[in-house]
């Protein structure tokens, strides 16, 4: 079955795709699934969407107009950019699974009573064909779950069998992990800011709207205020139990203005510095909390080489750093290839999520599907989820947009 995935984080610079083809044996179904990366690529938002996108993420009103434009917007740039990726590769697909882009995450003492993702599934079922599953966080939130993070699926089968404690950290806009150990249920949750912060000042630094820390030059230009990273450490979210999920809800330009007004006069740079080192010593403490011996990175921030060499100096001794090609999965591609087993999993009638990682009471089969062309014919539901996940034949990265993913 080939489907196709895609994903936006929460640092909304791009939309990843990816092409994958999943087989199992029909004889043993709860055993291993084998996934196969045909194709996978980074589509810039032009510069208007992206604007407005980060317009959407920021707290306070907006109009409703702008919310069903930019849904209108990014649903057509994604049926864009799958139907060029089967044009180009002559390749048919099965499904489609667009995550959207999350503009609400909305938390009440640590529950989760709202999640809402834009971009419209239909003009990618008109365009291309294919049914398309969207919405994939929602019926995990009604479930009681954070409906977050859901790279813990994907984690889960990836590290299936460790010999030691192993944690999956993405570096997005949001830092998340996954802690897989041996004989234990594995456990997900989000650390906190990875490079929301960390944009916010170099967005101020360069004018540029879209701008971001490229190559951590701003942060290696400065030095960490002690005062302000312990000020910045007090976020009770840290103190929070997992499960537990976070966003540019809570870490955002009024959050760290309010901090910095104690610090009127740090330079800049300093500032930068300063977020850095936040990001990596809270998701080195959660890998001390669990004794992680291996961490196994992706995401935007892993382009960043101060922060990978903050995160390497804050993990305990003997703590293995190290990012996904290790597994045989390109970092760029691993939310979208997310999203395409999530589409998977949902399409096979088998639950999407863990309740060990989001906290719901069950796990749940995620998503609602928009029909394509053809009538919609489901397939028979299998009996149990896959054990692991085996991959193959991955095929040589394309040069990724430098960016927070």
């Amino acid at each position: 079955m080939i489907v196709a995935g895609l994903m936006t984080g929460t640092s909304a610079d791009a939309l990843d795709v990816a092409l994958v083809d999943f087989t199992t044996p029909d004889d043993a179904p709860g055993d291993e699934l084998t996934m196969e990366l045909l194709d996978h690529r980074e589509v810039a938002f032009p510069d208007d969407l992206g604007r407005d996108l980060l317009r959407l993420l920021e707290p306070g009103p907006v109009p409703l107009s702008l919310v069903a434009d930019v849904d209108s917007r990014l649903g057509i740039l994604s049926a864009e950019a799958i139907g060029q990726v089967l044009s180009e590769t002559r390749l048919g697909c099965d499904l489609v699974v667009s995550h959207g882009q999350t503009v609400q995450h909305l938390l009440a003492g640590g529950e989760v009573r709202a999640t809402l993702q834009i971009g419209q599934p239909a003009w990618i079922a008109e365009r291309t064909g294919c049914p398309v599953l969207s919405d994939v966080r929602a019926r995990d939130v009604a479930a009681g779950g954070q409906g977050a993070p859901l790279a813990s699926m994907l984690d889960h089968l990836l590290l299936a069998d460790p010999a030691e404690v192993t944690a999956a950290l993405n570096l997005g806009g949001i830092a998340n992990l996954t802690v897989v150990a041996p004989g234990a249920d594995p456990l997900a949750y989000d650390t906190g800011p990875a490079n929301a912060l960390i944009d916010v000042m170099a967005r101020r630094i360069s004018g540029d709207p879209r701008g971001f820390d490229r190559g951590g030059a701003m942060a290696a230009a400065g030095e960490v205020d002690t005062e302000l990273l312990a000020q910045l450490l007090d976020e009770p979210y840290y103190r929070q139990p997992a499960p537990k999920s976070t966003g540019k809800e809570l870490f955002h330009a009024g959050y760290l203005d309010r901090a910095l007004s104690t610090r009127p006069d740090l330079a800049a740079n300093d500032v930068v510095a300063t977020l850095t080192r936040l990001s990596a010593v809270t998701v080195a403490a959660e890998c001390r909390r669990h004794a992680v011996a291996r961490v196994v990175a992706s995401g935007g921030g892993t382009r960043n080489p101060v922060l990978m060499a903050e995160l390497a100096r804050s993990l305990d001794d003997g703590v293995v750093l190290e990012d996904t090609t290790s597994l045989g999965l390109p970092g760029d591609a691993k939310e979208a290839v997310l999203m395409a087993l999530v589409g998977w999993l949902s399409w096979h009638g088998l639950p999407a999520t863990l309740p060990s990682c989001t906290g719901a009471s069950r796990g749940t089969v995620a998503g609602r599907i928009t029909p394509g062309h053809q009538p919609l014919r489901l397939p028979e539901p299998r009996v149990a989820p896959p054990e692991r996940l085996r991959l193959k034949n991955t095929p040589v990265p394309q040069a990724p947009t430098e960016g927070e993913l």
